[in-house]
């Protein structure tokens, strides 16, 4: 996924201690391969306080991870978020491996590929430290006639279970994203329904978008040009969202069609054409440059699927967002018991009167 949104994969390392149900040797391999690599981090992470006196942050880093608490204590002070240890800790390591998220789809249905773990139950992709195993488990897939993206992420959270540290990666970027970053992650500690992905990851989303720019405002000042930018990244993220939904629900009505595979196919091929047409002219009207990076790379199922765990359901999540007096605080217990009746969490936000 070669887009700077999708860097923010909240990746699930899932780390298993024994509950894991040995079916196959390459999902132990899977979860040998997942556990070392986080615990590298983990063991050679530092307190926060001890960072900011190491000769290797510079000026900018040093006043980016001192940041880090503030937007800690915001989120959970203001935004009713979790207070974990996660943050709270440095990893200082240049070198620490990229996480790399491969994902898969049918070529004719919009349908993710899921794996199922402990925990965390169905999820629509997998994580790896090493591009080279995530390249075989590409190639595994695409050997099934399927579409496949793989990614590169930014951040991943593993649930509250560890002591999740902020990386170098995160204190090179921007303020803007360094919030978005933190409040998405405390997100998922907060809240986390197994295996419901789409649910999961776009509150994460809405909440690490309009949480940096309450942050924002109230760290810098509505008129800092910081808050001016969280503002306009939410703005487009408006936009991007109904464009997505719009160009997915044009697919699956495609897939539907009692019509033959490969006519599927082709006619999937026009969808993408106008899709990519359309995005020409709709990013004309965008504030900031996040999303143009869409489709340079093709466009496949997958891709859009993992585009849309994200970003299709921005604007129905702000709708519960809107109705609960457009206060994080109060959405979060509200999706906390909705998510004790049974069925699919976005199918209930969309059937029942949320006001």
């Amino acid at each position: 996924m070669p887009f700077r949104v999708n860097k923010r994969v909240a990746a699930i390392l899932l780390l298993s201690f024994g509950v894991f149900p040995i079916s196959s040797c390459s999902r132990v391999v899977y979860i040998v391969h997942a556990v070392n690599g986080h615990y590298r981090i983990l063991n050679d992470s530092i307190p926060i306080q001890e960072g900011l006196q190491a000769d290797s942050l510079d000026a900018d880093q040093k006043d980016k991870l001192r940041l880090v608490g503030r937007v800690k204590d915001f989120g959970e002070r203001e935004l009713g978020l979790k207070r974990t240890s996660n943050y709270d800790t440095v990893y200082l390591d240049s070198n620490r491996p990229p996480l790399y998220t491969i994902s898969a789809s049918p070529k004719d249905r919009l349908e993710r590929i899921t794996w199922w773990f402990p925990v965390v139950g169905k999820i629509p992709y997998l994580g790896f430290f090493d591009r080279q195993r995530a390249e075989v488990e590409r190639e595994k897939l695409l050997q099934r006639d399927l579409d496949v993206v793989m990614g590169r992420a930014q951040a991943y959270s593993t649930l509250g279970w560890f002591r999740d540290p902020v990386t170098l990666n995160l204190l090179d970027g921007a303020i803007p994203d360094l919030v978005e970053v933190i409040l998405h992650e405390m997100t998922h500690t907060t809240i986390y329904v197994a295996g419901q992905g789409e649910f999961n990851e776009g509150l994460a989303n809405l909440v690490g978008k309009i949480g940096a720019l309450q942050f924002l405002e109230h760290d810098y000042g509505p008129g800092h040009p910081l808050t001016r930018e969280a503002a306009l990244s939410v703005e487009d993220e408006r936009i991007f969202s109904r464009f997505l939904d719009e160009l997915l629900e044009g697919l699956a009505e495609l897939y539907r069609d009692a019509i033959g595979y490969s006519e599927k196919l082709t006619g999937r091929e026009r969808i993408f054409a106008r899709a990519m047409e359309q995005f020409g002219h709709l990013k004309k009207d965008m504030n900031t440059d996040r999303y143009l990076p869409f489709g340079q790379q093709g466009l496949n199922n997958a891709y859009l699927l993992a585009l849309g765990l994200y970003h299709r359901r921005f604007n129905l999540f702000e709708t519960v967002y809107d109705q609960k007096g457009r206060s994080i605080k109060e959405m979060i217990p509200f999706f906390k018991e909705l998510a004790k009746e049974q069925g699919n969490m976005i199918d209930k936000m969309r059937s029942r009167d949320l006001k």
